[in-house]
């Protein structure tokens, strides 16, 4: 693998997992050292990043990661909404059989995991699953383009994602609404699918953006300290 692509991936991660909170400096010589790289690759990285949206040139300081805001989240959960929900209803149409069947027992594997993680039970193969429930639906659907521009915008619905990590009822009640989306797409009931899918959206926005507005701090979203990795 090429330097510059194993920094944009570290790179990426770090962002997307809060190790590198919105505001975090980038700078070439520090992250070059860090990662044991050359200052040319590194820069092909960060360019990349920047392309993303993930970071962004700030006066005075460089190469920063990019702020999260509610405002950005509102705008981002839009187009999620407009966009998974005829995903989700592509999928329940033109799904085989075979996938189908797939989307069945993903459901049940749903169930399972809300039983679990009202327990308290670490959320990594939930997480795990939803990104499984993400391809066969990417899949089953059969529109590249539609794919291709949910790929961009769920990098930045990881980075959102994280603000939700340690709070077991609301990923309990999550993979609840994922059970229904994946049986309703398994049953080929397309308006079901499309209809559980923006109620999912719909609660996963509201939880995600509550401690922002009730603070009234319509600008950076960031964890409390508990959520920090």
């Amino acid at each position: 693998m090429r330097a510059s692509e194993r920094a944009y991936q570290a790179l990426r991660a770090e962002i997307l997992d809060w190790s590198l909170p919105p505001g975090a400096g980038l700078g070439e010589v520090e992250q070059a050292e860090r990662l044991g790289i050359s200052r040319t690759p590194l820069r092909e990285a960060l360019s990349r990043l920047v392309a993303d949206g993930l970071a962004e040139q700030a006066p005075g300081r460089g190469i920063v990661v990019a702020d999260l805001s509610l405002e950005q989240a509102d705008q981002l959960f839009d187009l999620r909404i407009a966009l998974e929900s005829l995903l989700a209803r592509r999928a329940a149409q033109r799904a085989t059989p075979e996938a189908a069947e797939r989307f069945t027992v993903l459901a049940g594997r749903f169930q399972e995991a809300e039983t679990a993680l009202r327990g308290g039970t670490d959320p990594a193969d939930y997480y795990a699953m939803t990104a499984e429930l993400d391809s066969r639906l990417d899949e089953a659907a059969a529109n590249p383009y539609l794919v291709s521009t949910l790929r961009t915008l769920r990098l930045h619905l990881a980075r959102l994602r994280r603000l939700a990590a340690d709070d077991p009822a609301r990923l309990a009640a999550s993979a609840a609404e994922h059970a229904d989306i994946a049986d309703a797409v398994g049953s080929g009931a397309a308006d079901l699918a499309e209809a559980t899918t923006r109620v999912h959206l719909h609660h996963a926005f509201h939880h995600l953006t509550r401690r922002g507005r009730a603070e009234e701090t319509p600008t950076l979203l960031t964890p409390t300290e508990g959520d920090r990795p």
